[in-house]
This record gives C-alpha cells, sequence and structure tokens, in this order.
C-alpha cells in the first residue's frame, strides 16, 4: 500500500497525543492534547497537522504554526512537531510530511518556514537539510511558566 498524506481532523486527536507520547520518548509529557486546542490547530488559521496514512494506520504527523513577522509584512511558517511511528520508519514517511508541510505553508502565504533543532534532535539536522534547510543560527528560550 501506499502512504497517503491528509489534514487531521477533529477525530485523529488520540493518535495524536500518541504519537505526541513518542516525540517525549515515551513518557507523559504532562501536557494533555485538549479538544479545544486541537480543534484550533487544525482549523487551519494559525496552523496545521497534517497525518502520513497507510491503509488506516497512522504512521506519522507534522504540525506547524503560522506567524506574523514585520520583516516579511506577512506570515512565516514554523514547524513544531515531526513524529514518525518506529514502524513506520524507513519508508520515507518524514520526507513527505515535511514536504507536504512545506506545500500548505506556500498555500497558506508564508514567505519562509524554519524549525528548531534542539540538543535531542540535533542528529535530524543532515535529514532537514535534505529536505531544503539551511542551519542559520541558534535558538535562545525563556520559559514564561513558573
Amino acid at each position: 500500500m501506499s502512504v497517503t498524506i491528509r489534514e487531521a481532523e477533529l477525530g485523529d486527536r488520540e493518535e495524536c497525543s500518541r504519537l505526541l507520547q513518542l516525540l517525549g520518548g515515551g513518557e507523559n509529557t504532562g501536557h494533555a492534547l485538549s479538544e479545544g486546542h486541537f480543534a484550533q490547530l487544525i482549523k487551519g488559521d494559525r496552523g496545521a497537522v497534517l497525518l502520513a496514512e497507510e491503509d488506516t494506520s497512522v504512521l506519522g504527523m507534522v504540525s506547524i504554526s503560522f506567524n506574523l513577522a514585520l520583516r516579511y509584512e506577512g506570515g512565516y511558517c514554523q514547524l513544531e512537531e515531526l513524529i514518525v511511528d518506529p514502524s513506520a520508519r524507513g519508508k520515507n514517511v518524514g520526507f513527505q510530511l515535511v514536504t507536504s508541510a512545506i506545500k500548505r505553508a506556500t498555500k497558506h502565504g508564508c514567505e519562509e518556514i524554519g524549525l528548531y533543532l534542539m540538543a535531542s534532535t540535533e542528529h535530524n539536522q543532515p535529514f532537514y537539510e535534505k529536505s531544503g534547510f539551511q542551519r542559520i543560527g541558534s535558538e535562545m528560550r525563556q520559559s514564561l511558566v513558573s
């Protein structure tokens, strides 16, 4: 069977939650994927969640957010999460998801797409470079939750 990419629907929330647990190494990340938050994201105004499927099995997902920046006089896209089920590795699922995310961002009118590599995901840099991403600098963060 072939892998298809589609936009997530409300009924996909449990599968997306399962995949998010994989991102956290299988441990509970402490963040439940609430129906309201999920519904807002899949509505498409602020972002999108795309799923890779084979038959009726969800093999992976990518989530993106749409942001505004003065430097673009418009929007840019942030690739937030890319998760492929370990059982689907080697099927080119990650590349298909990233390619679909780029197309979705372009359709939304974004002028650029970016992503952050954390220390735990630095090993994925060659994969993203093959998808056309370039390393441009470092990231800094500050937690706003006490």
